[in-house]
């Protein structure tokens, strides 16, 4: 049987006038905000305090996006007859993200956890040279970084916690064991000097 003339046209015409009475689901940004998942990777936040210049991130950065100027301070010791202690003081850390591929390897390779992703998206500029963040737009940003997610109650505890208690348990063991010995060395002498203290 050949088809009805016109007949394509009906049933797109259907399907446009099914679609006109449904619910728009098109969030209309900025108006309304997006959810954005809780590891989202919008910025990278600095945690200055953290950062001693170890110069990792800016290595393992594939683009070469970071920048990190430093100088050492020397202080004096803490103790006489000490030597004194030399340190680096972070000058400039800086990060271009124009450059930038949101690779995540500089928070990866971080070994003091001065790095972390901020789910804040919305830095756009109208000059490029805008986008390299210096070290004080970067801490502003960690101040939008999530808490971590709670660990899950059947997990393996960190090998770092389980070390420190691990540690902690020995030394309180050491002192009970010196407190035991203090006090066996304390009894005979209290027991000599009741003997020797009666006629």
């Amino acid at each position: 049987m050949p088809p009805i003339p016109g007949s394509g046209l009906a049933k797109g015409l259907a399907v446009t006038l099914r679609t006109m009475t449904k619910k728009t689901v098109t969030a209309q940004y900025p108006d309304t905000q997006p959810e954005l998942p809780p590891r989202s990777r919008g910025v990278i936040g600095l945690f200055e305090e953290n950062c001693t210049v170890c110069m990792l991130c800016a290595r393992e950065c594939p683009d070469w996006c970071i920048y990190i100027d430093s100088h050492k301070e020397t202080s004096p010791p803490a103790a006489p007859g000490g030597r004194e202690r030399s340190r680096n003081v972070l000058d400039r850390f800086a990060i271009d993200f124009s450059l930038c591929m949101y690779c995540g390897i500089c928070i990866e390779v971080c070994p003091f956890d001065a790095l972390f992703w901020s789910p804040e998206f919305e830095y756009a500029e109208t000059d490029i040279h805008e986008l390299t963040h210096e070290r004080d737009k970067l801490r502003e940003w960690m101040w939008t970084v999530p808490e971590p997610p709670a660990l899950d109650p059947g997990a393996e505890e960190p090998k770092e916690i389980a070390a420190a208690r691990k540690a902690a348990d020995k030394l309180a063991a050491r002192r009970a064991q010196e407190q035991q010995e203090q006090q066996e060395q304390q009894e005979p002498r209290q027991q000599q000097d009741e003997k020797g203290g009666t006629p």
